[in-house]
């Protein structure tokens, strides 16, 4: 058997964090993932979470969905069902959160396409190659064919142009 080139996975002992840097990288990385898992939670279970942390030097953090009221109201009173107006609320809270993350999603998948498509210099090699096997008769026939949709176009738009109210010019 061979043996580990790493030490894989360590238990790392519960011991207050000395340095001042490493203890607010540490709480912010951690704020981070807490918030991740929240939002995940949210997203599978819809559920209404409130999450209030202070950070090292007593700043406080809080993450609330859908809003801060509803979540300190269902607290407070678990099985009364809130007024119409803070329902509205929140049932407009969750769809502005539901279509930001349709939004997201699309921008990820603008991203991932985006981040195949490569644009160097032998994919613009390429077309112009292909731009040169183009022979005269061809491009004679093209030029032609955009100079009949350039004169039926003039033709569309010049009865619009004519019926159009001229300004007055006093």
């Amino acid at each position: 058997m061979a043996e580990k080139k790493t030490l894989g996975r360590q238990k790392i002992s519960m011991a207050k964090i000395e340095n001042e840097d490493d203890l607010y990288s540490s709480f912010s990385k951690r704020r981070e993932t807490l918030y991740k898992k929240a939002s995940d939670m949210i997203r599978k279970y819809d559920i209404d979470v409130g999450i209030i942390t202070f950070s090292p030097s007593d700043n406080p953090f809080s993450f609330f969905h859908p809003t801060i009221d509803a979540v300190v109201d269902r607290f407070f009173s678990p099985y009364t069902q809130g007024s119409e107006t803070s329902r509205l609320n929140i049932a407009n809270t969750r769809t502005k959160i539901k279509e930001k993350q349709v939004e997201l999603e699309d921008l990820k998948i603008i991203k991932e396409t985006l981040a195949n498509q490569t644009t160097d210099e032998t994919n613009i090699e390429e077309m112009w190659e292909q731009i040169k096997e183009f022979n005269p008769e061809d491009l004679k026939k093209i030029e032609s064919r955009l100079d009949e949709v350039d004169l039926m176009l003039k033709n569309v738009a010049a009865p619009s142009i004519a019926q159009a109210p001229q300004e007055n010019a006093n």
